[in-house]
């Protein structure tokens, strides 16, 4: 069992690795659009996960998982040279939902703040319900129940 530390480096490493023969090992043009954006190994060091995005339309993301699924073994072999380990992880590859996530995260803010908004408009218009002083004040003829007002006991006698 290897480090989590070295696993975590070899999964940089491989990431790289893997950009730079998309870019340049693949001659494929479908290629162009595949962004690698992370890596992940097992810590056994046996079997790496790339994730990777491609900015386009749904027919562009199919192409780009089969140009991956077809030059899987070319970009395994590429990993294989450029590292100095024992064996050669193998490579999975997966389509990665972040930006879609972060997208549809920014459309959930960008609503929130409009209803914030609207909120505040509202409360710059609202006016107290009720009276201008909503309390009572004992002092006045008639607001304690006796039609006396401010008479004390001494004084009705």
């Amino acid at each position: 069992m290897a480090d989590p530390a070295r696993a975590a480096r070899l999964a940089q490493r491989i990431k790289v690795i893997v950009a730079e023969a998309l870019r340049r090992r693949v001659k494929d043009e479908r290629a162009e659009l595949i962004t690698v954006t992370d890596a992940r190994v097992t810590n056994d060091l046996q079997h790496a996960t790339v994730y990777y995005t491609v900015m386009g339309s749904e027919e562009e993301r199919a192409a780009a998982e089969e140009v991956l699924d077809s030059h899987r073994g070319a970009l395994r072999h590429e990993v294989g040279r450029q590292l100095t380990i024992r064996l050669t992880p193998t490579l999975e590859f997966i389509a990665d939902e972040i930006p879609e996530n972060a997208a549809h995260l920014e459309d959930l803010l960008r609503q929130a703040r409009e209803q914030d908004a609207e909120v505040a408009a509202l409360r710059e218009q609202a006016a107290p319900a009720g009276e201008d002083d909503p309390y009572r004040s004992y002092g006045e003829p008639g607001e304690n129940g006796d039609e006396s007002g401010d008479e004390t006991d001494s004084e009705r006698s």
